[in-house]
């Protein structure tokens, strides 16, 4: 058909002949330019739109800055909690023990709403309940239910280590040590599992979705492998074998910092010490460090170092200490981790970390060696190293480190709304994929007798070398 022809069926018929031809012309040399520029038009759209997805793919896979997290809004399902109604033996009545144990003719408040719980570093056993008791809790990571078959996880709120540290080290001879032997952190283990082995829902799936809080290192050593198939809220993996804990399926908790946080800014004005560390010089296991430190370092020029044990004085000295100081060091204790590297974030005070196995809490979203200086156990011990590269540090990486404290210190504020607590719970929603994971597997296994160990419990059980830098 012509193009003449086509025009005419394409317009209406009133058109006058030159009209019409006109219109024809006209729609000729549009289609020509149609056919001069189509083709590339649609090649060059399709190559802008192919760089385009790659580009998406490679910056949402490649991109060192995370996504910030999604709001919590109906559009997105919270984990639902579900909190078991532990006895008051196991929570309040603890309290209660801790306080008679001390004082055994004082009179204890009424209402366990009046009870306070003791302070000291391991109290996120007491943060945790108390958040879930609140009324308003739609900013939370989790969703707390009354109905525990709508309940993904099940947290179990043992005050375990309290419980432990109930009896006084030293009972004195006017009845408390008698009351003090009424009280048996053992015993207590064996009745909370006694307890929590007979409930329906820890039955169901062998206790994996149970949530158990045992920060202090020796918490619930006694049962530990009664409940090493749920989630542990723990300090470190010092006292733990690595077939009961691990960080795939465990959470690592920062201590409660002890001394007040520092209400500055950043700057070098004021902290005259190179480095400071007060604590106890004599430790056991990778804590033996400790004493060698001191005999390196107690001679030094402007560096801190005192032997001091847990004290309100302590406390008062160890701030005015860390405030005052540029660096602030973070030996091994007992175990490879301690209060005192909580103390000096929150005190902008450098921490200077020689503890070879040491975790750490919240690393998805912390990068430690922005905020922290890691030095190796054998670098350390050398007479003069250790404060010769601290003296190397510029004032711009100083406060280049302490800008990087303050950006993070409130994920070590457990009375912060956004800190501590709230991390802690997105922690342990994150392990939900795995434990669901592990239930099913488990309804499909047949029983097996493994030569080796099971290879579906991953361990954190790793050697590595730590950088210095």
């Amino acid at each position: 058909m012509s193009e003449r022809s086509k025009s005419r069926k394409s317009n209406p018929s009133s058109l006058s002949p030159l009209k019409s031809q006109t219109l024809t012309l006209n729609l000729a040399s549009s289609r020509m330019a149609r056919r001069l520029f189509l083709r590339p038009s649609i090649a060059t759209f399709a190559a802008a739109i192919s760089l385009l997805t790659i580009f998406v793919l490679c910056h949402s896979f490649l991109s060192p800055f995370p996504s910030p997290p999604l709001s919590h809004s109906s559009s997105v399902r919270r984990p639902k909690v579900y909190l078991y109604d532990l006895p008051r033996l196991f929570t309040f009545g603890v309290i209660e023990s801790y306080l008679l144990a001390r004082d055994p003719l004082r009179s204890l408040p009424i209402s366990d709403s009046d009870l306070h719980y003791p302070g000291h570093q391991h109290s996120a056993e007491w943060w945790l309940l108390a958040d879930l008791l609140r009324p308003d809790r739609s900013a939370s990571p989790v969703e707390r239910v009354s109905d525990p078959e709508e309940a993904d996880l099940f947290y179990v709120p043992f005050f375990s280590s309290l419980s432990l540290i109930v009896n006084p080290v030293r009972p004195s001879s006017d009845g408390v040590g008698a009351r003090a032997l009424a009280y048996n952190d053992d015993d207590i283990q064996e009745k909370l599992m006694s307890w929590v082995e007979g409930q329906e829902f820890w039955k169901r799936n062998n206790g994996r979705d149970h949530v158990f809080i045992c920060q202090d290192p020796n918490a619930l050593y006694k049962v530990i492998d009664r409940i090493k198939n749920g989630v542990l809220l723990v300090s470190d993996f010092g006292r733990l074998r690595g077939d009961q804990a691990s960080l795939v399926k465990d959470v690592i908790l920062p201590y409660s910092h002890r001394i007040n946080p520092f209400k500055g800014e950043v700057g070098i004005e004021g902290r005259n010490s190179l480095l400071f560390f007060m604590g106890n010089r004599y430790r056991k296991d990778g804590g033996k460090i400790r004493d060698t430190l001191f005999q390196i370092l107690e001679n030094e020029k402007d560096v801190i170092v005192r032997h001091g044990a847990q004290s309100r004085e302590s406390r008062r000295m160890a701030t005015q200490g860390m405030h005052s100081s540029k660096f602030c060091l973070h030996p091994a204790g007992d175990t490879p981790s301690a209060c005192r590297l909580f103390d000096a974030i929150v005190s902008l005070c450098i921490p200077v970390i020689v503890s070879d196995y040491i975790e750490l809490p919240f690393e998805d979203v912390i990068d430690y060696k922005k905020i922290a200086i890691f030095v190796d156990t054998a670098t350390a011990v050398q007479p003069g190293r250790l404060t010769s590269m601290l003296r190397e540090v510029s004032t711009e990486k100083i406060l280049q480190f302490q800008r990087g404290l303050r950006e993070v210190k409130h994920f070590f504020e457990y009375d912060d709304p956004n800190g501590t607590v709230k991390e802690i719970w997105r922690q342990v929603s994150s392990k939900l994929p795995l434990i669901k994971l592990m239930i099913n597997r488990d309804k499909r296994l047949v029983k097996r007798d493994l030569e080796g160990p099971d290879r579906s419990f991953i361990c954190s059980g790793q050697n590595a070398t730590i950088a210095v830098h």
